[in-house]
């Protein structure tokens, strides 16, 4: 099969000289076609690229189509927008542009724009496979999984060929906390990709069916009935702008954690992993801030895991191996609640820590809709016209926004203020402060405020869309935070002190 493919697109690049224009684009597009199929999709975009300009209005369409899926799968975000705004107006009565345009919106933070648009255009087609796709993610990342799975497997009839919904379906498995099912998605989704791809995200899901399925019998993340139907609630200290609780892992000693929300899973040093006995199980990718970028980490399975009266069985950790040199820190132990399933409330003022399975309905000054994609969210408007999703990260310590964000504004800076900034993934040397920003978090808001720009490429290539900003101490501290799952909002109200 390959064979026949590789000397299909010979012949197509070749006989491409001595032809007309509109033979030209005919040839790039199928060109294009074969390379997205064998997820060459860098070599697609350009192929899909050359054929936009053709006479016919629908091949212009299904080539714009193209460089919009293309640009999507390999993190050129803005492109795949500009372009999707161009076929909205090519075309804008279709149901599949409408979903391609969606799934661009998705790209660019715009969550609750993209969710509309998933609706709307299955309301046009009710069989639309890509649809149903992307009401699937809408669904999950406001934590209505069994929604989501319904739609993910409706997609999965009308296509059982598209790998990106299999991998949708693993997923949204895996935050059920069916690791089993989880796993054989993923398997279907490597097993769809043509045999040579090596791609980032192939790789991941491959190290993740591998330690999904060490799991066998066991119970991910579990707590005994008593536990898991209650509250636990533990005293923090607050050192350099984090937030410090106490944990033991493996029964072995206590030891200082960092609460991470800006993390997907549990994170251990090499030391803690040894004194533990925590084995590692395979590789896997993470990406934060810094420029390693990507970063090839182990991960691993805690036996236990102990936060006060909560005692958690069989958590998923990421081991930091190997560790990030030249750095000013050693990396530090850290969790994160809504990584493990848990909703928290945070109050500053008491040092009070209170983790869940289940939050109780409490009143608050400020109620933000929260997603969760991989990490938690909520929607911020910056400077009154670029609305866009900031990850809430306990971890971090100001209030930040990504050069993809920052070179969207009309803002002209006299000059850059440059700081040395580093984080999961080492220094990002190309940080600055950009002063006189405007943000507005519904009532909340900041005006006239600097803001740190952070290089976000690398996380924001890994969740599958830009990431405009953090949130950080300097949001939360002033407040009694709560971050709920099951409601999917933030709720903030002053502490009193």
């Amino acid at each position: 099969m390959a064979l026949v493919a590789a000397a299909v697109l010979a012949a197509l690049v070749t006989g491409v000289q001595g032809r007309g224009p509109a033979d030209d684009a005919a040839l790039q597009f199928q060109l294009g076609t074969l390379l997205f199929e064998e997820t060459r999709y860098r070599e697609a975009l350009a192929a899909f690229r050359k054929a936009v300009d053709a006479d016919t209005k629908s091949m212009a369409v299904q080539a714009r189509i193209g460089v919009v899926k293309s640009a999507l799968r390999i993190g050129e975000f803005l492109e795949a927008q500009k372009e999707a705004q161009t076929l909205k107006l090519q075309d804008p009565r279709s149901a599949e542009v409408l979903t391609v345009h969606a799934d661009a919106l998705w790209s660019a933070g715009l969550f609750d724009e993209a969710h509309q648009e998933f609706k709307d255009a299955i309301a046009l087609v009710p069989d639309l496979s890509r649809g149903h796709h992307g009401l699937a993610r809408a669904l999950a990342s406001q934590n209505r999984l069994d929604e989501a799975l319904n739609e993910a497997q409706a997609a999965l009839k009308l296509s059982p060929r598209d790998e990106e919904i299999h991998h949708t379906v693993g997923s949204i498995f895996e935050r059920m906390r069916r690791y089993e099912q989880a796993a054989a998605a993923y398997g279907n989704y490597v097993n769809l990709l043509p045999n040579k791809d090596r791609s980032d995200k192939a790789s991941w899901s491959r190290s993740q069916i591998r330690f999904l399925r060490s799991f066998g019998e066991r119970e991910p993340i579990a707590m005994d009935e008593e536990a898991a139907s209650g509250l636990h609630t533990v005293d923090f200290r607050v050192i350099d702008d984090k937030v410090i609780v106490k944990a033991k892992v493996n029964g072995g000693r206590m030891q200082d954690f960092v609460l991470d929300t800006g993390s997907e899973l549990t994170t251990i040093s090499r030391q803690t992993a040894s004194s533990g006995a925590v084995r590692p199980i395979t590789y896997t990718l993470s990406a934060g801030v810094g420029e390693v970028g990507l970063r090839g980490l182990q991960l691993g399975r805690l036996d236990t895991l102990e936060i006060g009266t909560m005692k958690l069985s069989n958590v998923p950790a990421l081991i930091k191996a190997p560790a990030l040199r030249g750095i000013p820190k050693r990396e530090t132990e850290s969790f994160s609640p809504l990584g493990l399933g848990l909703s928290m409330t945070i109050d500053y003022a008491t040092r009070k820590l209170t983790l869940g399975r289940h939050l109780p309905s409490e009143p608050a000054e400020f109620t933000l809709p929260m997603r969760h994609h991989r990490l938690s969210m909520v929607r911020g408007m910056i400077n009154q016209t670029r609305p866009t999703y900031f990850v809430v990260d306990t971890g971090g310590e100001v209030i930040s926004i990504s050069t993809a964000t920052a070179g969207e504004l009309d803002t002209e800076l006299p000059r850059k203020i440059a700081l040395r900034v580093y984080g999961t993934s080492g220094w990002d040397r190309d940080a600055f402060l950009m002063p006189g920003v405007n943000l507005r978090f519904q009532d909340i808001a900041f005006n006239n405020f600097a803001v740190v720009v952070l290089n976000l490429q690398a996380p924001s290539v890994l969740l599958g869309f830009q990431v405009g900003g953090i949130v950080g101490h300097r949001f939360l501290s002033p407040y009694r935070v709560s971050l709920d799952l099951d409601r999917s909002e933030l709720r903030m109200t002053k502490a009193m002190n």
